[in-house]
C-alpha cells in the first residue's frame, strides 16, 4: 500500500471474476459495484427494486447485471440462489436498513435485525457452496461504528421478545454482523478453505441510509456532516476488504481520528465484539431461525 493511503486505483486487474453486491442501487452498494466493475470484474447487482438496479447498472462501467433479492425475505434470497449458476469470487453483503420503525421482515424477523444480519448469514450460508475455494474469494459483511453499542441476546437473536429501539435494534444487527464473520472465518479455517471472511464499516458515511431517522438523531447527524466520509471514501473500506491482500477475519474500516473517515485500515474489533464462545452460539441459533448453515461444496 502506498504512503498516501489506499484507494480504489490500487484495485488490481479482476478480469475473469464475479462478484455480488448485494443493495447495489445506491450509496455505498453502487460505488462498491462501479469500482469493482471497473477493474474488471463482472458484477451482479442484487436489488429489491429492479427498476432502480437496471437504472444504475446502465450507467455503469463494464459487465453488469441485474437479479432480483429481498434481505427481508428467506424465499427470496433462496430463489436467487437457486437460479445462481457458476462460481462466485466477491461476496459484498452491502444491503441494510437503519434506524426505521418497528416492522417485521416477511419470515417475523424484526426487520433491521432480518436485513442486516439473518438475510446475510442465510444468504452466505447458501452461497457458500459456489464461491470459489481461492485466496482472492471473499466474502465481506458490512458493519457500522454502532456495533459497539450492540448487545446479543442468545435467547432473542431475532429481535422481537423486547420492547423496541430503533438504534439498539440496529445496533444488536451490526454487532452480530461482525460474530458472524469471525465465526465463518473460523469455520473456513477449520476447513481447509482459502476463502477468506472481512468486516467493513464505513466510518459515518454521508448517504441516505439515516432517511428513516427522526427527531433528535436526525439533528445530530444533520449538524455533524463535516466530520464524516462522504459516499465515495465511505466504500473504499469495503473494497479493500473485498480485493486486498488482508487475513481472513480483518475488521476494515477509516483510519481517521475515531475512524469515522480517511481511507481504509486495518483495526481491532471492540471489545463488545470479542467476548469467548458468543460467536458459535450466535451461529447455532442463526442456523435454527434461517434453517440455512455452514457448509462448502
Amino acid at each position: 500500500m502506498s504512503r498516501r493511503g489506499w484507494t480504489p486505483d490500487d484495485i488490481g486487474d479482476l478480469a475473469g471474476m464475479t462478484a455480488i453486491v448485494t443493495g447495489a442501487s445506491s450509496g455505498l452498494g453502487m460505488i462498491e459495484a462501479r469500482e469493482l466493475a471497473r477493474a474488471g470484474a463482472g458484477v451482479v447487482l442484487a436489488v429489491r427494486n429492479m427498476d432502480k438496479g437496471r437504472e444504475v447498472a446502465a450507467a455503469l462501467p463494464g459487465r453488469t447485471e441485474v437479479r432480483h433479492l429481498d434481505m427481508s425475505s428467506l424465499a427470496s434470497i433462496h430463489s436467487f440462489v437457486d437460479a445462481w449458476t457458476g462460481e462466485v469470487d466477491i461476496l459484498i453483503n452491502n444491503a441494510g436498513v437503519m434506524l426505521i420503525p418497528e416492522d417485521r421482515s416477511a419470515d417475523g424477523f424484526e426487520l433491521q435485525m432480518g436485513i442486516n444480519y439473518l438475510g446475510p448469514f442465510a444468504l452466505t450460508n447458501l452461497l457458500l457452496p459456489r464461491i470459489r475455494n481461492a485466496p482472492t474469494s471473499r466474502v465481506v459483511s458490512i458493519t457500522s461504528q454502532t456495533n459497539r453499542r450492540g448487545r446479543i441476546q442468545l435467547d432473542n437473536v431475532d429481535g422481537t421478545r423486547r420492547p423496541y429501539s430503533a438504534f439498539q435494534s440496529y445496533a444488536d444487527s451490526e454487532l452480530a454482523t461482525v460474530y458472524f464473520t469471525a465465526e465463518l472465518q473460523r469455520r473456513l479455517d477449520n476447513a481447509g478453505s482459502s476463502i477468506r471472511a472481512v468486516t467493513a464499516h464505513p466510518g459515518i458515511a454521508r448517504t441516505d441510509l439515516l432517511r428513516h431517522a427522526t427527531g433528535i438523531g436526525r439533528a445530530v447527524f444533520r449538524s455533524t456532516l463535516w466530520m464524516f466520509n462522504d459516499a465515495e471514501h465511505g466504500a473504499w473500506p469495503a473494497l479493500y476488504a473485498a480485493t486486498a491482500d488482508v487475513p481472513g477475519g480483518s475488521y476494515v474500516g477509516p483510519d481517521g481520528i475515531g475512524h469515522l473517515r480517511g481511507n481504509p485500515a486495518l483495526h481491532r474489533p471492540a471489545r463488545a465484539a470479542r467476548q469467548p464462545g458468543v460467536g458459535p452460539k450466535l451461529w447455532e441459533a442463526s442456523a435454527r431461525l434461517t434453517h440455512t448453515d455452514f457448509a462448502l461444496a
